[in-house]
């Protein structure tokens, strides 16, 4: 098996599918993820493959870019049979996609070392400045406001009201980005995500100063 060839194969299937993706879920996400996860991997003694692999495909799978998360599923083991990638390694890393999102906080777990690096490295996406950006696109894609005062912030959801209810992209810090820190898995993340988490907190300050 080839590495190498499948990595580079890998990374142009994907970037020619989200490079136009305008919900914040762009090929540059997954571009950043995928470096950070090396990194961690590198430090955490993760394996490297999966790892790339589990970064480099996850939201080929996420409902918020796909319609159907098992088609989605089933076209990426059908892109990793065909460039022979082993079943065990397939199912890993199909495994490691299904439970690293953050759903309204009603996922499953991820349940090995390279699944908390991948989830790690695609939560420390949504924080910081770029998680700023990130949040402000994809509410505006889906038609939420910047902020709503009058709306309370949700604190338990189902996924349906997660994704459907009627929020704004100043309600998202509260309901997910803050939480973030203190969900990470791997020492590395911790420490990145604790700078990024008080970047959030110093923007949120100035927001409601210049709200009035």
């Amino acid at each position: 098996m080839n590495q190498k060839g499948i990595i580079e194969a890998t990374e142009k299937w994907v970037k020619d599918q989200l490079e136009h993706e305008s919900s914040g879920h762009d090929w540059y996400h997954i571009a950043r993820v995928t470096k950070q996860a090396r990194e961690i991997a590198q430090i955490e003694g993760a394996d490297l493959f999966i790892v790339t692999l589990a970064a480099l495909l996850h939201d080929l799978a996420d409902d918020k870019v796909v319609e159907n998360e098992q088609e989605g599923l089933q076209r990426i083991s059908d892109w990793l049979k065909s460039h022979q990638v082993d079943d065990r390694l397939i199912n890993h890393i199909l495994m490691i996609i299904q439970t690293m999102s953050y759903k309204g906080g009603t996922n499953t777990p991820v349940e090995t070392l390279e699944g908390q690096v991948v989830q790690d490295a695609d939560r420390l996406d949504s924080l910081g400045a770029i998680g700023i950006a990130r949040t402000f696109v994809y509410s505006g894609s889906k038609g939420q406001p910047m902020y709503n005062p009058s709306l309370p912030v949700r604190e338990k959801m189902t996924l349906a009201e997660y994704r459907k209810g009627e929020s704004s992209a100043i309600h998202h810090f509260y309901e997910k980005l803050l939480k973030l820190k203190d969900l990470m898995n791997t020492e590395t993340a911790k420490a990145r995500a604790a700078e990024r988490h008080a970047f959030m907190e110093s923007f949120l300050e100035q927001f409601y100063n210049e709200w009035g």
